[in-house]
């Protein structure tokens, strides 16, 4: 596993959980609008190692319950299963965030139980996705990890990040459509963190994105915003 990014503490990117967040190197889609393009790109600079995540999971048994691990997408990394078995032995919970663009690996990883909680990023509707995700990774892969991460068993969420030169309205009731009345659908709002991929993105007005939520909700079971104050 390569660690460009280690958060100690998070209250909010493991429901429930008081967590510490493992930020994974390289990703295999180029979204304009990213804002870890250092991950992406794997430039981040800073590396951490396993021994040295596990030697302080150890130390925070008891204070901490959960470990959640972003990218980047940390599909990409062969050895992710053997990595959580060893995090999940300390007693931990984990959440994976994924582009959903390994399915092969994905089953394999729910097959066996490994995460407790699995956030899947919703990049735009079949037709948009190889612009929205800079990338030619096939619709089918995509649709391949909806279905299983639905058939899972596994609490779990779907989430978009919102961004006005790729979405619109129809587009995002569109995507609530095919993921159906049993899932819980997040719109997250654009924020230019200034370290994003490329230049030209912008964010929906507040009043806009909450709209979207509010006309998606009627598709899926719960459609909330996120990033909007």
């Amino acid at each position: 596993m390569i660690i460009s990014g280690f958060q100690k503490l998070t209250l909010l990117d493991f429901p429930g959980h008081t967590a510490c967040t493992l930020f994974t190197s390289g990703c295999n889609m180029r979204c304009p609008f990213c804002h870890n393009t250092p991950l992406v790109t794997g430039e981040a600079g800073e590396e951490y190692s396993e021994e040295e995540i596990l030697s302080y999971l150890k130390k925070r048994q008891g204070i901490l319950d959960g470990v959640a691990i972003t990218g980047g997408e940390p599909l990409l990394h062969k050895d992710i299963g053997d990595f959580i078995r060893k995090i999940k032995a300390l007693g931990y919970k984990v959440k994976l965030d994924t582009n959903g663009s390994k399915s092969e690996r994905l089953q394999a990883l729910t097959d066996e139980g490994l995460p407790d909680f699995i956030a899947m990023d919703i990049k735009n509707t079949p037709e948009k996705y190889e612009l929205t995700s800079g990338s030619k990774i096939p619709y089918e892969e995509i649709a391949k990890s909806i279905e299983i991460i639905k058939s899972s068993g596994v609490p779990h969420e779907f989430r978009t990040t919102v961004v006005k030169e790729f979405h619109t309205e129809e587009d995002i009731i569109s995507i609530a459509k095919m993921l159906g009345k049993s899932e819980k659908y997040y719109l997250q709002q654009f924020k230019d963190s200034g370290d994003i991929l490329c230049e030209g993105c912008s964010a929906h007005s507040e009043e806009d994105l909450v709209k979207m939520a509010q006309r998606a909700s009627e598709h899926v079971l719960l459609c909330e915003t996120r990033g909007v104050l």
